[in-house]
């Protein structure tokens, strides 16, 4: 079946940065869509970026853009969200997500897989 597993999250503080890592498996990576989102206490899931299946699309939201890049290794079915100059207001825990179509792409909803969660707490 089809995994996602997170990882690189941890504690820094304001100003740091961190790169998140997203290990997918059961699925043939380089024809899925990758979505991060994230959830802080209290809130709902909100988008952070995706990438379409062949990378060579991308978004954000406008909270992170400048600070945050998704990459993807496809060879490696791995994706990437590098995140700089991280702010109080980023602390969440952060999710990866796939599904196959490139349509929807800033909606939790479309994504049909998701992974455990990672979290990302930054200090002021």
């Amino acid at each position: 079946q089809v995994q996602l597993v997170e990882s690189g999250g941890g504690l820094v503080q304001a100003g740091d940065s961190l790169r998140l890592s997203c290990a997918a498996s059961g699925l043939t990576f380089s024809t899925y869509a990758m979505g991060w989102f994230r959830q802080a206490p209290g809130k709902g899931r909100e988008f952070v970026a995706a990438v379409t299946y062949s990378g060579e699309a991308k978004y954000y939201a406008d909270s992170v853009k400048g600070r945050f890049t998704l990459s993807r290794d496809n060879p490696k079915n791995l994706a990437y969200l590098q995140m700089n100059n991280l702010k109080p207001e980023d602390t969440a825990v952060y999710y990866c997500a796939t599904k196959q179509s490139s349509v929807r792409l800033t909606s939790p909803d479309a994504y049909n897989y998701w992974g455990q969660g990672t979290q990302v707490t930054v200090s002021s």
